[in-house]
């Protein structure tokens, strides 16, 4: 009897068991493996899913006025035209079929049209402003005035040259063979007696020239300036040893006055550094 009443007792609980495992909430005696003194957090519910906020409507921008380019409208015509000119030319070179050379010939007489007009407001413009008239600024172009120029010019030069004479010789470097020196010889004579300024002639091979008998052997001077030329022409002031180039080869009268006022400016060494020397007195 008590052994029926265990095994009543057993299928009672597979009963119940079967019928927990079927339903879809669990009692506490179907995990009763965990045993009877213990704790669970209930299972939060799942929150619905939020809604993005939607986003603000924005007016669309006001249209904003074209940018209005801020160099003269003449330079903005220029530039559309010099691109125009460079669009036509490159198209004519590589596809140079008659139309192509054609448009782009038409556009370039136009700018030398152009050109042209400048040029003539530019002369005109000129002619009755005597200070931007590049005729009356420096050496004349016309014979006439240029005349009058280098016969001014020729007294200045020459009255600068006679001031040099008083603290300045020519240094004259010649070769008895040299044909160059022997043509040269009578210019730098007559230039030593008409400008009053002495000529020291120094000969590299010891041989003479007619009209500076006086002349005397180089002693060193020659080799410390570098002298491979003959004939060779140079400015030196004594006293403090300074020595300029004037020239080499045969030089003329007007050339010797231009050269020698120049040599003697002075903002001559400040433009050529290097051609002033600085030797003892020659």
């Amino acid at each position: 009897m008590q052994r029926l009443t265990w095994l009543a007792l057993a299928a009672a609980c597979a009963a119940s068991s079967a019928r927990a495992a079927t339903n879809d909430e669990p009692r506490f005696w179907g995990d009763a493996w965990r045993g009877w003194h213990f704790y669970e957090e209930p299972v939060p519910e799942a929150e619905p899913p939020r809604s993005a906020p939607p986003k603000p409507i924005r007016p669309p921008p006001a249209s904003q006025p074209p940018r209005r380019d801020p160099r003269p409208a003449e330079l903005v015509e220029l530039e559309r035209l010099r691109q125009r000119v460079e669009d036509l030319r490159g198209i004519a070179v590589m596809r140079p079929t008659e139309a192509n050379v054609r448009r782009y010939m038409e556009l370039e007489a136009k700018v030398v049209a152009q050109a042209s007009t400048f040029a003539d407001v530019a002369q005109r413009v000129a002619w009755t402003t005597p200070e931007l008239d590049p005729s009356l600024q420096g050496r004349p172009v016309n014979a006439k005035a240029l005349e009058v120029f280098e016969a001014q010019q020729l007294g200045e030069r020459s009255r600068s040259i006679t001031e040099l004479g008083r603290d300045h010789v020519l240094l004259f470097f010649f070769r008895g063979d040299c044909p160059y020196c022997h043509a040269f010889a009578p210019t730098l004579e007559a230039f030593q007696g008409r400008h009053g300024i002495r000529v020291e002639a120094i000969s590299l091979d010891g041989g003479s020239l007619p009209g500076f008998a006086a002349a005397r052997r180089d002693n060193g001077t020659a080799t410390a300036l570098r002298v491979t030329q003959v004939p060779a022409v140079y400015l030196a002031q004594p006293f403090t040893g300074r020595i300029v180039p004037i020239g080499f080869g045969v030089l003329s009268e007007s050339q010797l006055l231009e050269r020698i006022s120049a040599a003697a400016a002075p903002a001559f060494e400040a433009i050529v550094p290097s051609a002033v020397r600085q030797l003892g007195s020659p």
